[in-house]
């Protein structure tokens, strides 16, 4: 009898369970439905984080209860630090407005240089649509031939590099080439995005890029890569090398100390987590929860897939849990290799010049 008794218990709490599961997807979907997602890049139109945006976009409002619309909204400025801003202390907390950003703007309040409004543990993060691997590149050599980094490091320059912000990878990673291996590097900012440093190479106004992931090396730089015009001379996987980048370096593979070593995985490692997609703060716990089983699904998706493969990206999504992780584990750096890392990856803006 008692036996009875108690599988009846149990058989009542797991009906009462899927009962209140119900009733709270119910709502999400009432809420949805009818509605409109705003899902915000913090990039110009015409880039990688647009072009991987519009794609997702496509496919995730079949899979957002209540199948709401689903619209790309570009929030350009400052390595999309305005965006991060604006999404923190601005958004609607409701679940209505979600972003994308790069996530190097993440590690400014680790830092603590710059004044900021967010916190990012407290962000809804939602997941990631893609993990990819980053190199760097010079057009048609820098004029001197540059194909490697050892190339690089060895270049007369000065090798100019554009950047949106002193905040963006842009800037900070060939700022950390030339304190870790003392290459003459300039930096100029106010460039929107890497399709306005790319212009800029083709204009004659910069030598070189650290925004090429592989996977907008396939897509919107296929061109000006396979015709051998951007050349990509070091790529900055901590754990594996990507085919497509040739002989291009290694960079882990020519530190020499143990420090740098660790620097530079708090530098490029926040990189890997390449299409991170978030939301405001406070969104109630059963949409956060039904937006990072969407985002699941939607990476899931065969068209979402097949998409993937017209712009020559397999992706690699990382769920919600797993960036937010990522980005605990950066926190936990200690603080003298902290303070080490910016001093070698940051500096005072130095503007475009416009022209005359």
């Amino acid at each position: 009898m008692t036996n009875i008794r108690s599988l009846i218990s149990v058989i009542a709490a797991v009906t009462v369970a899927t009962g209140v599961a119900q009733a709270q997807a119910d709502a999400v979907s009432d809420f949805y439905s009818g509605k409109q997602i705003a899902l915000q890049v913090g990039f110009g139109a015409g880039g990688g984080y647009d072009t991987t945006a519009r794609i997702f976009a496509r496919h995730f409002r079949n899979h957002v209860p209540g199948k709401p619309n689903v619209v790309v909204q570009n929030v350009p400025g400052a390595g999309s630090m305005k965006l991060v801003n604006r999404l923190y202390s601005l958004a609607p907390k409701d679940g209505t407005v979600i972003g994308t950003m790069s996530p190097s703007t993440m590690l400014v309040p680790l830092y603590g240089k710059r004044k900021v409004k967010f916190v990012p543990e407290k962000f809804s993060w939602i997941g990631s649509i893609h993990s990819d691997v980053m190199a760097c590149g010079v057009w048609k050599g820098a004029g001197e031939g540059i194909k490697t980094l050892p190339d690089f490091n060895n270049a007369k320059g000065p090798l100019i590099f554009g950047s949106s912000g002193v905040t963006s990878l842009l800037g900070t990673y060939p700022l950390f080439l030339k304190s870790a291996f003392g290459a003459n590097v300039k930096i100029v900012h106010g460039y929107r995005g890497t399709k306005g440093v790319n212009l800029g190479m083709q204009n004659g106004e910069l030598n070189g890029t650290c925004g090429m992931y592989e996977s907008s090396v396939r897509g919107a730089y296929w061109s000006s890569f396979n015709s051998g015009d951007l050349v990509l001379f070091v790529q900055l996987g901590y754990k594996r090398n990507v085919k497509l980048f040739g002989n291009a370096t290694n960079v882990y593979s020519l530190l020499k100390t143990d420090e740098h070593r660790k620097i530079a995985r708090l530098v490029f490692g926040p990189s890997e987590i390449t299409r991170p997609v978030a939301g405001p703060p406070g969104i109630p716990q059963a949409r956060l929860a039904a937006l990072r089983q969407a985002m699941v699904d939607t990476m899931k998706d065969p068209a979402m897939i097949a998409d993937g493969e017209r712009i020559k990206t397999k992706f690699h999504p990382m769920t919600g849990d797993e960036v937010a992780a990522r980005f605990a584990e950066f926190y936990k750096t200690p603080r003298d290799l902290v303070e080490k890392a910016y001093q070698m990856t940051y500096q005072k803006k130095n503007p475009r010049k416009k022209k005359k």
